[in-house]
């Protein structure tokens, strides 16, 4: 695995070839390490790169012109090898390309950018997709960071908490043990735009949020102003979630969603996923302050 650097006065973020995957986000000016390290006894990825589905499939299998295809959660990229298409001393873009081993998985042929951009103490990641194929394209995405909790030593995980942009009255809607979502929400922000974080919060998985009024969430503490803002507009689904008594959390924004658990699991009618024109683009962005 190759890992590579960008870099601007107050911010270094490493990123692998393997997924694509961020490996570090470092402040230099204030010396703070924002993202997860990746410890196995809890979750061994940092940050990867969900994509062509988010979440699960029910029994991992979805159906496209009467042809059943095998993807497991999240889909393939996050463990494939990217190539460097551009690497300066503050960016870097990645490519992603079908293969003879995507196309038995995935019958479609694209091309998949992920561009990493540094300015100042501010992360900027693009996702572009390229339906290189002759016929439309079915797919999905979303990012999965993780960011540490607690950031600084004289905090603990319960003085941090996520704070939204704008009030929200948003219930969560249920994961299945199969990580299918269940098809009615649960009530959890009522007028509010706060979610103060616990361990036990994630207990039973990931808090899963459709169409949020809100495009960016805030992570803060109660005891100093060290946080993050990540903003992530024109992505309507959010996950946050953390390993069991893992000193993290992550905030992941998607442009897609795992299956129903009543889903007929046929991909073009699947909620979340996006239809893509031969010979045309498809672009979103979300980003990262620190502080």
């Amino acid at each position: 695995m190759a890992v590579y650097t960008i870099a601007s006065s107050t911010m270094l973020v490493q990123i692998a070839d393997k997924g694509a995957e961020l490996q570090r986000i470092f402040h230099t000016t204030i010396g703070l390490e924002y993202l997860w390290n990746g410890n196995p006894t809890y979750w061994a990825k940092k940050s990867p790169v969900l994509f062509p589905i988010v979440g699960s499939l029910k029994q991992n299998t979805y159906y496209f012109n009467n042809k059943a295809f095998h993807l497991s959660r999240h889909g393939f990229a996050r463990d494939m090898v990217f190539s460097v298409q551009k690497h300066t001393d503050n960016s870097i873009q990645f490519i992603l390309t079908n293969s003879i081993e995507t196309l038995q998985v995935y019958p479609f042929r694209f091309l998949f950018f992920i561009t990493y951009t540094i300015s100042n103490n501010i992360l900027t990641v693009e996702y572009t997709v390229e339906n290189t194929d002759l016929d439309d394209m079915y797919f999905s995405l979303g990012a999965h960071p993780a960011f540490v909790v607690p950031l600084t030593t004289d905090t603990v995980y319960e003085d941090y908490f996520l704070q939204f942009n704008q009030v929200e009255n948003m219930g969560i809607w249920p994961l299945t043990d199969d990580g299918l979502l269940q098809e009615e929400p649960v009530p959890f922000l009522q007028n509010s735009n706060t979610i103060a974080l616990h361990k036990s919060l994630f207990y039973k998985d990931a808090l899963v949020f459709k169409h949020l009024v809100s495009n960016s969430v805030q992570l803060c503490n109660t005891k100093n102003k060290h946080g993050i803002t990540l903003q992530f507009p024109d992505f309507p689904y959010l996950g946050i979630w953390a390993a069991k008594d893992a000193d993290f959390v992550c905030i992941e924004p998607w442009c897609g969603v795992a299956d129903s658990e009543n889903t007929h699991q046929q991909l073009i009618q699947k909620e979340g996923v996006y239809v893509l024109a031969p010979h045309s683009k498809f672009n979103r962005t979300w980003s990262l302050e620190v502080y």
